[in-house]
Protein backbone atom coordinates (compact mmCIF):
# COMPACT_ATOMS: atom_id res chain seq x y z
CA UNK A 1 0.00 0.00 0.00
CA UNK A 2 1.60 3.07 -1.21
CA UNK A 3 -0.04 6.52 0.51
CA UNK A 4 1.03 9.68 -0.32
CA UNK A 5 0.35 13.61 0.95
CA UNK A 6 -1.81 15.88 -1.27
CA UNK A 7 -1.93 19.60 -1.59
CA UNK A 8 -3.58 19.92 1.83
CA UNK A 9 -1.11 17.95 3.82
CA UNK A 10 -3.73 15.92 6.18
CA UNK A 11 -5.45 14.58 3.22
CA UNK A 12 -3.91 11.44 2.25
CA UNK A 13 -4.13 9.56 -1.44
CA UNK A 14 -3.91 5.61 -1.08
CA UNK A 15 -3.12 3.02 -3.28
CA UNK A 16 -3.02 -0.38 -2.70
CA UNK A 17 -1.62 -2.81 -3.97
CA UNK A 18 -3.12 -5.39 -6.55
CA UNK A 19 -1.71 -8.60 -6.88
CA UNK A 20 -3.05 -10.24 -10.44
CA UNK A 21 -3.47 -13.30 -12.14
CA UNK A 22 -5.46 -15.22 -14.58
CA UNK A 23 -8.16 -15.59 -11.69
CA UNK A 24 -8.87 -12.17 -11.05
CA UNK A 25 -6.97 -10.28 -8.28
CA UNK A 26 -6.62 -9.88 -4.42
CA UNK A 27 -5.49 -6.61 -2.42
CA UNK A 28 -5.48 -5.38 1.18
CA UNK A 29 -8.23 -2.98 0.72
CA UNK A 30 -7.37 -1.74 4.40
CA UNK A 31 -4.66 -1.85 6.75
CA UNK A 32 -4.76 -0.51 10.50
CA UNK A 33 -0.84 -0.67 10.71
CA UNK A 34 0.25 0.53 6.96
CA UNK A 35 -1.84 3.41 8.23
CA UNK A 36 -0.41 4.05 11.50
CA UNK A 37 3.10 3.91 9.87
CA UNK A 38 1.90 7.06 7.83
CA UNK A 39 0.74 8.76 10.69
CA UNK A 40 -3.26 8.21 10.25
CA UNK A 41 -4.08 6.46 13.53
CA UNK A 42 -7.88 6.44 13.19
CA UNK A 43 -9.79 3.47 14.71
CA UNK A 44 -12.44 3.42 11.91
CA UNK A 45 -15.54 1.83 13.14
CA UNK A 46 -18.37 2.06 10.69
CA UNK A 47 -18.73 0.81 6.50
CA UNK A 48 -20.71 3.57 4.63
CA UNK A 49 -21.76 2.56 1.11
CA UNK A 50 -23.20 4.85 -1.30
CA UNK A 51 -24.91 4.36 -5.00
CA UNK A 52 -25.64 7.16 -7.97
CA UNK A 53 -27.76 6.26 -10.25
CA UNK A 54 -26.85 9.05 -12.65
CA UNK A 55 -23.47 10.86 -13.77
CA UNK A 56 -23.54 14.32 -12.33
CA UNK A 57 -24.99 13.47 -8.67
CA UNK A 58 -23.84 15.24 -6.40
CA UNK A 59 -23.01 14.26 -2.72
CA UNK A 60 -22.16 17.24 -0.15
CA UNK A 61 -20.36 18.72 1.54
CA UNK A 62 -20.78 16.79 4.60
CA UNK A 63 -19.55 16.90 8.27
CA UNK A 64 -20.49 16.19 11.87
CA UNK A 65 -19.33 19.20 14.02
CA UNK A 66 -17.49 18.50 17.11
CA UNK A 67 -17.77 16.39 19.34
CA UNK A 68 -18.46 13.26 16.70
CA UNK A 69 -16.71 15.01 13.88
CA UNK A 70 -15.39 11.95 11.40
CA UNK A 71 -12.68 10.82 9.47
CA UNK A 72 -13.34 9.23 6.32
CA UNK A 73 -11.62 6.57 3.94
CA UNK A 74 -13.23 6.82 0.70
CA UNK A 75 -13.42 4.83 -2.20
CA UNK A 76 -15.70 3.95 -5.36
CA UNK A 77 -16.08 0.19 -5.83
CA UNK A 78 -17.60 1.32 -9.22
CA UNK A 79 -17.60 3.85 -11.77
CA UNK A 80 -16.10 6.67 -10.95
CA UNK A 81 -16.70 9.67 -9.23
CA UNK A 82 -14.31 13.00 -8.25
CA UNK A 83 -14.32 13.26 -4.10
CA UNK A 84 -13.46 16.28 -2.53
CA UNK A 85 -11.96 17.34 0.87
CA UNK A 86 -12.61 21.33 1.90
CA UNK A 87 -11.18 21.95 5.15
CA UNK A 88 -13.48 24.01 7.43
CA UNK A 89 -10.85 23.98 10.60
CA UNK A 90 -10.77 27.82 11.01
CA UNK A 91 -7.09 28.14 12.41
CA UNK A 92 -5.57 26.00 9.36
CA UNK A 93 -3.75 27.52 7.15
CA UNK A 94 -5.64 25.88 4.21
CA UNK A 95 -8.95 27.04 6.07
CA UNK A 96 -11.72 27.11 2.97
CA UNK A 97 -9.02 25.07 0.73
CA UNK A 98 -9.81 21.91 -0.92
CA UNK A 99 -8.34 19.12 -2.66
CA UNK A 100 -9.85 16.79 -4.94
CA UNK A 101 -8.78 13.23 -6.46
CA UNK A 102 -10.50 11.14 -9.24
CA UNK A 103 -11.40 7.61 -7.23
CA UNK A 104 -12.55 5.23 -9.96
CA UNK A 105 -12.82 1.24 -10.25
CA UNK A 106 -10.46 0.98 -12.73
CA UNK A 107 -7.91 3.28 -10.50
CA UNK A 108 -8.48 1.58 -7.39
CA UNK A 109 -7.05 5.14 -5.46
CA UNK A 110 -8.62 5.99 -2.02
CA UNK A 111 -8.68 8.90 0.34
CA UNK A 112 -8.13 9.84 3.26
CA UNK A 113 -9.98 12.87 4.77
CA UNK A 114 -9.43 14.19 8.58
CA UNK A 115 -11.42 14.98 11.25
CA UNK A 116 -12.06 19.14 10.46
CA UNK A 117 -13.36 18.42 6.55
CA UNK A 118 -16.24 18.97 4.96
CA UNK A 119 -16.18 16.01 2.34
CA UNK A 120 -18.38 15.73 -1.23
CA UNK A 121 -17.85 13.84 -4.33
CA UNK A 122 -19.99 13.91 -7.89
CA UNK A 123 -21.04 10.95 -10.12
CA UNK A 124 -18.58 11.14 -13.23
CA UNK A 125 -21.14 7.73 -15.03
CA UNK A 126 -23.99 6.44 -14.30
CA UNK A 127 -24.06 3.93 -11.29
CA UNK A 128 -21.38 4.84 -9.49
CA UNK A 129 -21.05 3.03 -6.10
CA UNK A 130 -18.66 3.95 -3.35
CA UNK A 131 -18.03 2.68 -0.24
CA UNK A 132 -15.80 5.01 3.03
CA UNK A 133 -14.80 3.73 6.67
CA UNK A 134 -15.69 6.16 9.74
CA UNK A 135 -13.75 7.21 12.75
CA UNK A 136 -17.20 8.04 14.70
CA UNK A 137 -20.60 7.05 14.08
CA UNK A 138 -23.62 8.85 12.44
CA UNK A 139 -24.85 11.72 14.84
CA UNK A 140 -27.91 13.37 13.37
CA UNK A 141 -27.87 16.63 15.85
CA UNK A 142 -24.04 16.96 14.62
CA UNK A 143 -24.71 16.25 10.81
CA UNK A 144 -24.33 19.53 8.89
CA UNK A 145 -23.86 20.30 5.22
CA UNK A 146 -22.39 23.55 3.28
CA UNK A 147 -24.22 24.47 0.06
CA UNK A 148 -22.37 22.57 -2.61
CA UNK A 149 -22.25 25.44 -4.84
CA UNK A 150 -20.66 27.83 -2.34
CA UNK A 151 -19.46 30.63 -4.19
CA UNK A 152 -16.55 31.11 -1.29
CA UNK A 153 -15.17 27.83 -1.82
CA UNK A 154 -15.69 27.76 -5.75
CA UNK A 155 -15.09 23.93 -6.00
CA UNK A 156 -14.50 22.60 -9.78
CA UNK A 157 -17.49 20.54 -10.26
CA UNK A 158 -16.46 19.26 -13.87
CA UNK A 159 -20.19 20.01 -14.84
CA UNK A 160 -22.88 22.68 -16.13
CA UNK A 161 -25.16 23.47 -13.41
CA UNK A 162 -27.83 21.90 -15.08
CA UNK A 163 -26.08 18.48 -15.43
CA UNK A 164 -26.09 18.34 -11.83
CA UNK A 165 -28.06 16.08 -9.83
CA UNK A 166 -28.66 17.23 -5.45
CA UNK A 167 -30.73 16.06 -3.08
CA UNK A 168 -33.35 18.23 -1.33
CA UNK A 169 -31.27 18.47 2.27
CA UNK A 170 -28.00 19.71 -0.21
CA UNK A 171 -30.57 21.95 -2.13
CA UNK A 172 -31.11 24.27 1.15
CA UNK A 173 -27.99 23.99 2.58
CA UNK A 174 -26.19 27.09 4.04
CA UNK A 175 -23.54 28.78 2.60
CA UNK A 176 -20.22 28.30 4.85
CA UNK A 177 -20.36 31.76 6.33
CA UNK A 178 -24.00 31.03 7.79
CA UNK A 179 -23.65 27.86 8.70
CA UNK A 180 -22.64 26.64 12.35
CA UNK A 181 -19.38 24.56 11.61
CA UNK A 182 -16.95 24.45 15.06
CA UNK A 183 -13.71 23.15 13.95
Amino acid sequence: MIVQQLVIPEVKLILPTYFEDYRGYYCESYSKRTLEEHGINDEFIQDNHFFSLKRGTVRGIHFQNNPYAQAKLVRCTKGSMIDVAVDLRKNSPTYKKWVSVILSAENRKQIYIPEGFGHCCISLEDYTEGQYKVNKFYEPKYDRAIAWNDPELAITWGMRDDEIIVSPKDSVAPLLKDSDVNF
